[in-house]
């Protein structure tokens, strides 16, 4: 009996262990699966390590590296390192690249109705525009329009309100608009087409020599943090407020879809998560850093600031209406976007009316 005893608890025994050798088998398995390590390639628009628009691609990296105890890498190649600026959009579309930086107003070749996810003119400010993208329904609007070139956009951070440009003229009335050739990319440069000027697309790493060699006679780039540091004000003598053309200018990251869904749920998580912050970083970074960008540009180098005149920007406006009236005539895509935005543009303006701006009004 006690024999019998000894090999019912050894087989016991021998089926209890090869069971425990199962669950450790697959315990070790998803232990291999969750340590799979990534490294992705993430390409922009900007000069590498630029101020403001360049750090936010770089905090991302480093943010994403130090969530996932790096296992999801990322390698930031500034404008023309391994693509040049305006190829960034392709180049993470076909998997060249998984990530990219830059703008949707330069895509505006695939899709009209990407230039509303960057700036409107005279539309939504840093903060509104934020809260279109995530609580108004525009990131879903956004998300279904790139899906079509196998690619999800996060939004990417905000310059905050623009400066309207640099200008080797003085802008006195709409008639000196005329003949103007200006860097000045996305619906705002169909508006000073409108008015008579010349609008012409270019990176931000060529736009000094453009405008000191007269190529252009007059650029919009960011505002004072970022002018400085490409020296646009030995280039150029005027610089000209508000920047009606982009009132809150969004940027983007973009995610090839094969290389997102090739991840992990966790990881999915921590990029979600990193662009977020990055969002709200480059913007607080702006705010800080554009004061006293602008007192040197002023008091050392005697930059001339001056506000465009109200008739300039009153036909500035009558055009914006204009050319995105016609813009959404002719594209489905950009009517669907651009009525969501208005609708959110509309709701919000009263409010912003007398909470922000009232109290700007009263403190000074």
């Amino acid at each position: 009996m006690l024999k019998k005893m000894g090999a019912v608890g050894l087989s016991l025994a021998i089926v209890f262990m090869l069971g425990c050798g199962k669950d450790e088998a697959a315990t070790s398995s998803s232990a291999v699966e969750v340590q799979q390590k990534f490294t992705w390639r993430l390409v922009t628009t900007w000069p590498k390590n630029f101020p403001g628009l360049g750090s936010a691609p770089e905090n991302f990296a480093k943010a994403v590296t130090e969530m996932s105890a790096g296992r999801l890498t990322v390698k930031v190649y500034g404008a023309n390192e391994l693509v040049p600026a305006m190829e960034v959009f392709d180049t993470v579309a076909r998997g060249a690249a998984e990530m990219g930086h830059g703008a949707a107003y330069y895509w505006k070749g695939k899709s009209p109705a990407s230039q509303f996810f960057t700036a409107v003119p005279f539309g939504l400010n840093a903060q509104e525009m934020n809260g279109w993208l995530h609580y108004g329904g525009g990131l879903d609007l956004w998300r279904d329009l790139y899906s079509d070139f196998n690619l999800i956009p996060f939004a990417g951070g905000s310059t905050g309100v623009q400066m309207a440009g640099w200008f080797n003229k003085e802008i006195n009335s709409v008639a000196d608009l005329k003949g103007l050739k200006m860097r000045i990319p996305g619906l705002a440069g169909e508006v000073l087409q409108r008015l008579g000027g010349i609008p012409v697309t270019l990176p931000g790493g060529e736009l000094f020599t453009a405008l000191q060699t007269g190529s252009i006679d007059a650029t919009e780039w960011v505002g004072p943090y970022n002018d400085l540091t490409f020296g646009l004000h030995k280039a150029a003598k005027y610089y000209y407020y508000p920047g009606w053309h982009e009132p809150g200018a969004m940027l983007e990251f973009i995610v090839n879809k094969d290389a997102w869904n090739s991840l992990p749920k966790d990881l999915q998580a921590i990029v979600s998560y990193a662009t977020r912050a990055m969002n709200q970083d480059m913007l607080d970074e702006y705010t800080a850093r554009n004061n006293a960008a602008l007192k040197e540009l002023v008091e050392t180098h005697g930059v001339q600031v001056k506000q465009l005149p109200e008739e300039v920007l009153v036909a500035l406006k009558q055009a914006s209406d204009e050319v995105i009236a016609e813009v959404i005539a002719k594209d489905d895509n950009a009517k669907t976007v651009y009525e969501s935005f208005k609708a959110f543009r509309d709701d919000v303006m009263p409010y912003t009316a007398i909470s922000e701006k009232a109290f700007i009004d009263a403190r000074e």
